[in-house]
């Protein structure tokens, strides 16, 4: 967790920075079969079906809503829940009343971005003394996560419980989740979760999200289903100067060109590839199977529609008109840290995780007090509505091995239950800040880490199950309600594609065909490959599998439906 921010899943990077990373673990999985992650199959990979349908409703958890804690602005349209409260430590509440771990040792094994603390740091032990739980962490790189994961998942010795980011789910690695992690279907299914409450409290779309192999096997990171790209801005800039703020395409592209002088050092933007996607209302690529969707009656896929390429001229202009700051044209925004140059105002918008919204305004709040950056809304590219499409519920998992001991299982589930304890609780301050004193004070109602905390309490046990989506900034409330207002404003023009919610890996022979659009797209936008190029491209995808994976999709829709929406 960053010094001042309160949110239910750690700042770890956004799953756009592992785009080119895919791993592929050779796991020593029996059959070796082409598997659905979510399937109800069997554990040597011989069967099919998605996490969608009544077999799969018959595994998820009861839910119960929590009633600890009330937060200040409700979850609506898929947003993350919201808290504009001063901190009170007096007035947290107790979630977990009574220790339910029963004193036994857990190896977790999880990504880890920083230098790990010594495994008998102050904040371990707190938390392993209010779980019940001797902890015992592995942490591992989390940008070099993948080959470590496929290292030990190809190995006859494996943690007690590993953790794995969507993002490093390629290759053969869903196949190893069936083959290697306990079901846990026994301990969560319907109404047994509530002996663990603040699991229970969990929205049932992120448990969906956590079947595999036809059995509930992942403690999981809930997230809004909200699109979490935004156009940010700087709207101090825009008042002073008095810009308005896009309602479609063609007046984004007036205001790039009014905002842009390249003599004074001062450009309109980035690269706005994601927000075009979004505007012209392009199906979300982030997660496979999202990319897929059912239209009047036939299956297609993102590349495939006219949106997409659209979308992609329209970019390609910001581009050729000059409007796009010079970092980007080289590629350089992507792999450098664009805040700088936002706040001396060489470009005045960007797309980002929301999570910047609050970030950029941490940063800048005591050496540039008159700078504040906003999330603009998403505009129809033709001034109407935007039509925007859901992104999956949850994105990050815990796991289980197979050869885990019941007492093992129930340690873990007692440690899950303290990391998903919602905000405003004792349980979610020590999880997410420490010990009061020692690795965090609170002044005005705004808790801040000392170096201590910022060497120790970084994500670790967030790792292992968060409660609902939250965002909450004690330090910049006005943040915090205007990214969940933004959030329930686009929630509003979201939908869900015909495989929300589903767990699917597609055959292994389907892993790598779409590898190669994303660095096509970056050239056509830079005008380095053409229109014409993609257009080629998709033909070939057809003709090279892309027509059977069509196929493939549309026989699991035929056998078990698609998604509600």
């Amino acid at each position: 967790m960053t010094p001042n921010t309160a949110t239910s899943a750690p700042s770890a990077p956004s799953r756009r920075s592992f785009l080119a990373s895919t791993a592929v673990a050779a796991a020593a999985v029996a059959g070796g079969m082409p598997l659905l992650a979510a399937c109800g199959g069997s554990d040597s990979g011989s069967g099919g079906g998605t996490s969608a349908g009544k077999s799969a409703k018959k595994l998820l958890p009861a839910y119960v809503a929590t009633n600890v804690v009330t937060p200040d602005i409700a979850a609506k349209n898929g947003s993350a829940v919201g808290f504009t409260s001063k901190l009170d430590l007096a007035s947290l509440k107790t979630s977990v009343p009574k220790k339910l771990g029963k004193g036994g040792k857990v190896s977790i094994m999880s990504p880890f971005w920083g230098s790990p603390p010594k495994s008998d740091n102050a904040y371990y032990k707190a938390m392993n003394d209010l779980i019940g739980v001797d902890v015992e962490w592995q942490n591992q790189d989390g940008n070099t996560y993948d080959q470590k994961l496929g290292a030990v998942l190809a190995s006859s010795d494996i943690p007690d419980v590993v953790v794995i980011p969507g993002w490093n789910m390629g290759g053969k690695i869903p196949s190893a989740i069936i083959g290697k992690f306990a079901d846990l279907g026994p301990y969560l299914s319907g109404d047994a979760i509530k002996q663990y409450p603040n699991l229970a409290a969990i929205p049932t779309d992120a448990w969906q999200r956590s079947l595999f192999g036809g059995k509930l096997r992942g403690l999981p990171q809930p997230s809004p289903y909200v699109t979490g790209i935004v156009p940010l801005y700087r709207k101090d800039i825009f008042d002073k100067e008095g810009y308005q703020v896009p309602t479609s395409a063609d007046e984004f592209m007036a205001l790039c060109k009014e905002i842009t002088n390249a003599k004074a050092k001062r450009w309109a933007c980035l690269d706005m590839k994601w927000t075009a996607f979004q505007s012209f209302g392009v199906l979300s690529g982030s997660e496979k199977p999202l990319g897929w969707n059912l239209v009047d009656g036939k299956l297609v896929y993102r590349i495939e529609t006219q949106e997409y390429l659209e979308a992609l001229e329209w970019t390609r202009k910001l581009f050729a008109a000059g409007y796009v700051h010079p970092d980007a044209k080289l590629g350089k925004s992507a792999a450098t840290d664009p805040g700088p140059k936002f706040a001396a105002g060489e470009f005045l918008i960007y797309a980002q995780n929301i999570s910047q919204w609050w970030s950029r305004t941490a940063e800048q709040a005591t050496q540039n007090p008159d700078y504040k950056i906003w999330g603009m809304d998403i505009f129809g590219h033709d001034g109407g509505k935007p039509t925007l499409w859901a992104e999956q519920p949850a994105g990050i998992f815990a796991f289980v091995s197979k050869k885990a001991s019941e007492s093992v299982i129930r340690d873990v589930l007692a440690v899950a239950n303290v990391t998903a304890a919602p905000y405003g609780t004792k349980e979610y301050m020590l999880t997410n800040y420490g010990v009061e004193g020692t690795h965090y004070t609170v002044k005005n109602g705004v808790p801040t880490k000392t170096d201590q905390g910022n060497n120790e309490v970084i994500n670790a046990y967030v790792m292992v199950a968060s409660p609902t989506a939250t965002i909450a900034h004690p330090d910049f409330p006005e943040v915090a309600k205007a990214q969940v207002e933004w959030q329930q404003r686009m929630g509003a023009f979201t939908k869900k594609s015909s495989f929300y919610g589903m767990q699917i890996t597609e055959p292994s022979r389907y892993t790598n065909l779409s590898n190669d659009f994303e660095q096509l797209e970056d050239d056509i936008v830079r005008g380095r490959k053409k229109i014409s190029d993609m257009q080629q491209a998709v033909s070939d995808w057809k003709s090279k599998g892309g027509d059977q994976l069509r196929d493939w999709y549309k026989k699991l829709l035929d056998e078990n439906g698609p998604a509600a929406s």
